[in-house]
C-alpha cells in the first residue's frame, strides 16, 4: 500500500507545488521559519498526496485503459486501496492545515481552503471539474499557481505589477501543460466516457492552445522587474517541445506522450534556470 500511496503522489512532480511556495515565501520574508519548513513540506508530500491520490480513487476506470498509468505518469489503484489512499490523504495533510491556519490570517485562511477545494474538485464528483472542458485546464493551473498565492498572502507580500505578471506567467504555463497532457489520454477518455479540453476540442486544436498559452506565458515575463523579463526565453523550449504535436489526431495522440516525457525533465531544467534569475533578482534587491 505504501508503494502505491508513493506513486500515486507523483514524486516527480513534488517540487512543482512546494517549490512556488517555499519560493514565494521565503522572498517575500527573507528569512527561514518554522512555517516556511511546515509550508513546504506541506505542499512537497501531503498535498500532492491529496491531488494525485484522489485523481488516481476517482479516475480508476479511464486509469485501467491506459497504457502510460502504473508508473511516473500515476498509480492504476487497487480498488481495495481507494478508502485507504483517500484517508490517507486526509490525514498526511491535517496537521500540516492546523498548523498553517494558526499561523496565518484570515486572507491566508481563504485561499488555502480555496487551494485545497480545488484539489478535491478536480477529481471528486459531483462537480469533478476535470471532466468539464478548459475549466479542467483552469483547475489543472490553480492547482500549481495557488501555492505560490498562498506563500505571497501568507508572507503579507504587497501585489505589484510585476508580481502580477509572474502569477499571470505561472497561470498560463499551468493551463498549457494541463492542455497538452490531456492530449496523450484521448483515447483512453473516450472509451471511459470522460470529458476533457483535449476530448472537447481535438487533439491537434488542443495542442495548439498549448501553443498560445505558453507563449502568451512568455510575453507575460516581459512585463516582470529585471531578470524576469529572461525567463520569457524559457517559453522556447515548451514550443520546441509541443510544437511537433500539432497536427495529431485522435488515433496518433498517443505519440504527444514522447512529448510528455520530455516535458516533466524540462520542468528540472526550468526550475534550475528560474532558481538563478531568483537568486540574481534577490542579490540586486539586497544592493539597490
Amino acid at each position: 500500500m505504501i508503494r502505491q500511496l508513493l506513486v500515486s503522489s507523483r514524486p516527480v512532480s513534488w517540487v512543482n507545488t512546494a517549490y512556488p511556495f517555499a519560493a514565494a515565501y521565503l522572498l517575500t520574508t527573507r528569512e527561514i521559519d518554522p512555517t516556511l519548513v511546515v509550508g513546504t513540506l506541506f505542499f512537497l508530500v501531503p498535498y500532492n498526496l491529496a491531488m494525485y491520490g484522489i485523481n488516481d480513487v476517482f479516475d480508476y476506470a479511464s486509469d485501467l485503459r491506459n497504457p502510460r498509468k502504473g508508473g511516473a505518469h500515476g498509480a492504476v489503484l487497487d480498488p481495495r486501496l481507494h478508502r485507504a489512499t483517500l484517508w490517507a490523504a486526509a490525514l498526511a495533510c491535517a496537521p500540516f492545515i492546523v498548523f498553517l491556519v494558526i499561523v496565518g490570517s484570515p486572507v491566508s485562511w481563504v485561499v488555502l481552503a480555496l487551494s485545497l477545494f480545488f484539489v478535491v474538485a478536480y477529481s471528486a464528483p459531483p462537480l469533478r471539474l476535470k471532466e468539464r472542458p478548459v475549466a479542467d485546464s483552469v483547475t489543472s493551473s490553480i492547482h500549481f499557481v495557488s501555492p505560490a498565492v498562498y506563500g505571497l498572502v501568507l508572507a503579507g507580500a504587497e501585489l505589484t505589477l510585476p508580481l502580477a505578471a509572474i502569477l499571470l506567467a505561472f497561470f498560463l504555463w499551468g493551463v498549457a501543460s494541463h492542455a497538452f497532457g490531456a492530449v496523450q489520454d484521448v483515447a483512453a477518455d473516450r472509451a471511459a466516457g470522460i470529458a476533457s479540453i483535449a476530448t472537447a476540442f481535438g487533439p491537434a486544436r488542443t495542442v495548439r492552445l498549448a501553443l498560445i498559452a505558453y507563449a502568451l506565458a512568455g510575453v507575460a515575463m516581459l512585463a516582470t522587474s529585471w531578470p524576469g523579463p529572461l525567463a520569457a526565453l524559457l517559453a522556447l523550449p515548451y514550443l520546441a517541445t509541443v510544437w511537433p504535436y500539432r497536427t495529431v489526431t485522435d488515433a496518433t495522440a498517443d505519440r504527444a506522450t514522447r512529448g510528455w516525457d520530455r516535458f516533466l525533465w524540462l520542468n528540472q531544467g526550468t526550475g534550475f534556470a528560474v532558481t538563478l534569475l531568483l537568486i540574481w533578482w534577490w542579490a540586486r534587491a539586497l544592493t539597490s
